[in-house]
């Protein structure tokens, strides 16, 4: 994975997602889910391509189960881009590096 991608808690969500500096990328996960499994090589690259402009985020939803509810996630699909402390319309997970990087340039 990465170094670019920092994987956050329900303690740090505040610090690193909404008090951001650069547009957020956040993925919500889990070691179990395929599709998560699939999108994991695509985010490590859409993170080094876009380093210093974008900040990618990681929440494993088993260890930090009250993330999704607060945020009126149902399910582990979507990902979401936050800028300037507001979330964006969830984004599905099935997508290709091409789309992603057209969901994270709208974000930009």
């Amino acid at each position: 994975m990465s170094q670019s991608i920092v994987h956050v808690t329900e303690a740090t969500f505040e610090t690193e997602v909404l008090s951001a500096e650069l547009p957020v990328l956040v993925d919500f996960w889990a070691e179990w889910c395929g599709p998560c499994k699939m999108i994991a090589p695509i985010l490590d690259e859409i993170a080094t391509e876009y380093d210093g402009r974008l900040k990618i985020c990681k929440v494993d939803v088993d260890a930090n189960p009250g993330m999704p509810e607060k945020l009126s996630i149902r399910g582990i699909t979507p990902l979401i881009g936050c800028q300037d402390g507001n979330a964006g319309a969830p984004k599905e997970r099935a997508i290709s590096k091409t789309q992603l990087g057209a969901f994270v340039d709208e974000c930009l």
